[in-house]
């Protein structure tokens, strides 16, 4: 295992981007009531702060479970030299042949990034580019599912998260969804296997 944290760890100004451990589950927890907290929380999540507020410690403690382990989902996250996270970003593996989130079957094996998140005072210092480079590099590194494609989905109005995601190479697929609840839509973009 030790090894495996080895492959994954980038160092930036003194922080450390890797995948969280199964026992950190009250640190992802105050990560995703942050995100939920920040002004841009209603067109960057699907989930409100109320919500994610009144779910139990096992809810939580599974999430994390999920998140550390195996191959169907991977929680990366940005550690200070002082333990706090700076932020983070999930991966999901969606399977050929299983469905996504909308019910579609998954004609290739794909990632998809949720959860994507970097507290104010780091945005902008490059920590966002290494943790999504970590992110993918873990999707594609995966031998079974062999990933085709990283996705994700990004609000209509938000033009400051599109931007970035262009500027690491993510592309508009033309697909659109309503997942926001707030009749705006949501942009598929991706990028493919390399």
């Amino acid at each position: 295992m030790r090894g495996f944290f080895a492959l994954w760890q980038y160092r930036f100004m003194e922080h450390v981007i890797r995948p969280i451990r199964a026992d950190e589950w009250r640190k992802s927890k105050e990560l995703r009531l942050a995100s939920l907290a920040d002004p841009a929380a209603p067109v960057a999540f699907l989930d409100t702060l109320e919500n994610a507020s009144a779910r139990p410690d096992s809810h939580w403690q599974e999430r994390a479970q999920g998140a550390a382990q195996g191959n169907s989902a991977r929680h990366f996250i940005v550690e200070g030299p002082d333990g706090e996270w700076a932020g983070g970003v999930v991966v999901l593996v969606e399977a050929e042949g299983s469905d996504d989130v909308f019910g579609n079957r998954i004609a290739s094996s794909q990632a998809q990034l949720v959860g994507v998140f970097v507290r104010p005072e780091y945005r902008g210092v490059g920590l966002t580019e290494r943790l999504f480079a970590a992110a993918m590099e873990w999707a594609w590194s995966l031998e079974e599912p062999r990933v085709s494609r990283v996705r994700l989905f990004v609000h209509e109005n938000n033009p400051r998260a599109q931007g970035f995601y262009r500027k690491i190479g993510f592309v508009p697929t033309g697909v659109t969804a309503l997942l926001s609840g707030d009749g705006c839509h949501d942009l598929e973009m991706e990028v493919v296997r390399p």
